[in-house]
């Protein structure tokens, strides 16, 4: 099953900037490169109800406030760590409605149990013949 893209709108997205860290020289002292994004999962309408319990259940170490926040700093232009923070946005929620695929039982083959069991026998008879000598 391939994973649904999502499109989350630019009017459900709520942006911050600040001060990167880092090196940078006079230019990063002047302009707010730091990118924070914030998206609320409650007031979203891009996922359906379902897809949002399955991000909810997934993502619940990183919900403040029903909110997802992402931060880039990782560029020096402003416009590069939007569209870095928006892609890993997006990302996450892709990866998070993105049903865990079930595992399908499988049985040990009769060789492979049966090297088990012999490695364990040998294994026994090396401590019991520890055992014997004084």
């Amino acid at each position: 099953m391939t994973a649904r893209r999502v499109r989350i709108p630019d009017d459900e997205l709520n942006w911050k900037f600040t001060r990167s860290s880092g090196p940078g020289g006079q230019h990063v002292n002047t302009s707010d490169t730091r990118v924070e994004l914030r998206w609320s999962l409650e007031d979203s309408t891009a996922l359906d109800e379902a897809e949002k319990d399955r991000v909810r259940e997934r993502l619940r170490s990183r919900l403040r406030d029903g909110a997802i926040t992402v931060v880039s700093s990782q560029y020096r232009s402003q416009h590069r760590n939007r569209e870095a923070a928006r892609a890993r946005l997006i990302a996450l929620v892709e990866a998070a409605i993105t049903p865990a695929k079930r595992r399908r039982p499988t049985r040990v083959s009769k060789a492979a149990d049966q090297r088990r069991l012999d490695a364990k026998r040998r294994r026994g008879d090396i401590k019991r013949q520890r055992r014997m000598e004084p």
